[in-house]
Order: structure tokens, then sequence, then C-alpha cells
């Protein structure tokens, strides 16, 4: 396949073994600040999906509990395919780090008594939530935080890059 822009449409899907978090990219910017984009992978590729009002309650969840954690964190998309997000952070590389930061967001969103900002002045579809589904997507992802730094499912291997960033996670 030829080679794409957006650095995710360059990963094999069907090598990954869900969960996991993986660095996908750093940009180094004209003014030489560092922004490392990560995948956090919930469920696996083209297997099995999160629900919308999920999604949707863990962006708002995860976006305001990992502020609590790090002030680097720039921004907490969720993918369009509802498989996971990507967590951007203003600093170097650092998978470690970024797991120990998902792990603590995680475990606040469980802590969670309501979603943030799920209401019709903060949000632009407040009625599109899910606390319950929220918390039990979050409870599964740390449960198998031991696989997160497995990336590719056994025998396979990384992008179709062999020197893009994505190639130095999952070895």
């Amino acid at each position: 396949m030829p080679r794409m822009n957006v650095e995710s449409f360059n990963l094999d899907h069907r090598t990954v073994a869900a969960p996991y978090v993986r660095m996908a990219d750093v940009k180094e910017l004209p003014g030489g600040d560092v922004l490392t984009k990560y995948d956090v992978r919930f469920t696996q590729p083209n297997v099995a999906h999160l629900e919308m009002p999920v999604v949707h309650s863990l962006e708002h969840s995860m976006a305001e509990a990992s502020r609590d954690l790090a002030d680097d964190v720039v921004d907490i998309s969720p993918m369009g395919c509802q498989t996971g997000f990507y967590v951007l952070r203003s600093s170097a590389p650092d998978v470690p780090g970024t797991i120990e930061l998902v792990a603590g967001t995680l475990a606040k969103v469980l802590e969670q008594t309501e979603v943030p900002a799920a209401n019709e002045v903060q949000c632009g579809w407040g009625a599109s939530h899910t606390l319950e589904g929220a918390k039990e997507a979050a409870a599964a992802m740390l449960a198998a935080k031991d696989t997160w730094e497995q990336v590719f499912a056994e025998g396979a291997g990384p992008t179709t890059d062999p020197d893009g960033p994505a190639a130095e996670v999952g070895r």
C-alpha cells in the first residue's frame, strides 16, 4: 500500500494486540517544542469497539482527570473507529510515563460520580453519556495494564515504516 500522511493509516491494524499504549508520532515544532502522540487502544481493531456514549464519556472524563495528573497533556481525542484515544503530550517520548498517566487517569475515572461537563451548556450532545459504560471500559483497560507495552501480536511486526516512531515501541 502507498505510504500515507496519517501515521495510523500506515499501521497494519491486523498485527496489533489491544489493549496497549503505543507511541505513534513525535513532532518537533519550529520553536523547539516537542509534541508526542500516543495511541491508547482499548479494543481490538476490526473486532470490537466502544459504543459512542462510552467514547464520549471517556473523552470528557479522561480529558479532565489527566490534567489533574500532568501539565503536559495537550489533548485526549477519541478515534473515529471507536477503538481508543490519542493522547497528545507536549513533552519528549516517554512510554512508561504515559502508561502511568493513563493508568492514573483511568483510576480517577473509576472514582467519578458524574461525567464532567455532561450537560447542554458545556457539551454539544450532553445527553449522549454513560458514566457506567465509561467506568466499565476504564476497569477493563486497567485490568489489562500488564499487557499495555506489548503492542503487536506475537510474531507480528511494527508499522510498514520500520524506522518510524512506532517501530521503537512494542519490540
